[in-house]
């Protein structure tokens, strides 16, 4: 398969889905081992675990020096948003507020920072990767940390624990109609490891997952001489198709092979491929 359209579209197209790949080589800088979260699953001892809110941002790395994306790529945010920040670790989430998602990948990609953008921009801590111990004595030292900090858009991410699974879901759904993407659950007696696994669950109305971008496969009928579909691959190495969620501006000019994609999903087949996947977005966070 080959990517549609002329020489120049497709030029444009690159330039205008690459985002954070795009940046040059001195800007890169070995991804960050973070940790990832697998898929909620009722059966899970809910006793173990502490519950926040999942910010839909940049995922940000701070390494006591330099600000990063899940990706690696440096992070040019202006000197005062970083002023004073500290030598330890912290991971969150680059958040602009609910509904923001957009903003947010918009201010964080810009090489020349808008500091205006940046004035809207909060940095949700929720882990310090390099303190040691378990989760349940990090969490008392990011907040002491965070108090000593004292800056404003700096924010320790809320903790709090659930009852029961039906308890999880009524603050899952309180969350979505609140703006809020969904939960997070962090099991109280992990240590920080850059691995994906149920020491960090994530809960939404949806599962949801990142694919690369294979090939462009053409449309036909309405969708003659534009995009029908990509063809992705799981990072296990499973391909398939995609090809609903897409604006028609997003089939004229998609995203670019090789980048990475965000699909939605209900479940899997005995195969392991998702069905109804969806497409969301492009991840401008992850490195081509």
């Amino acid at each position: 398969m080959h990517p549609i359209g002329p020489a120049a579209v497709q030029r444009r197209s690159v330039l205008q889905w690459l985002g954070l790949a795009m940046l040059p080589t001195a800007a890169r800088a070995e991804a960050p081992a973070l940790m990832l979260a697998n898929v909620y699953h009722p059966g899970l001892p809910l006793a173990g675990y502490w519950v926040s809110e999942k910010y839909d941002g940049v995922r940000g790395f701070w390494d006591g020096h330099t600000l990063r994306t899940r990706g690696g790529e440096h992070v040019a945010a202006p000197a005062w948003f970083t002023a004073g920040w500290p030598a330890e670790a912290m991971d969150g989430e680059l958040w602009a507020g609910h509904g923001a998602f957009g903003q947010a990948v918009s201010t964080v990609r810009q090489q020349t920072p808008v500091d205006a953008a940046w004035r809207g921009m909060r940095f949700m801590v929720f882990d310090l990767p390099a303190q040691g111990g378990t989760f349940d004595e990090r969490i008392p030292a990011l907040q002491q940390l965070l108090a000593r900090l004292n800056i404003a858009w700096v924010v320790p991410v809320a903790q709090f624990r659930v009852a029961s699974h039906t308890d999880l879901m009524n603050r899952m759904k309180a969350t979505v109609r609140a703006g809020g993407e969904g939960l997070v659950l962090h099991r109280g007696a992990s240590l920080y490891r850059g691995v994906r696994s149920d020491d960090l669950v994530k809960v939404k109305p949806f599962d949801d997952a990142e694919a690369r971008v294979l090939a462009h496969i053409a449309g036909k009928g309405k969708y003659a001489g534009a995009m029908g579909a990509l063809l992705v691959q799981t990072p296990e190495g499973r391909r398939f198709k995609l090809g609903t969620g897409f604006s028609d501006a997003q089939r004229r000019s998609p995203p670019a092979v090789g980048s990475w994609v965000t699909y939605r999903f209900r479940d899997v087949n005995p195969s392991g491929l998702p069905r109804f996947a969806s497409f969301m977005r492009v991840r401008e966070d992850l490195p081509n």
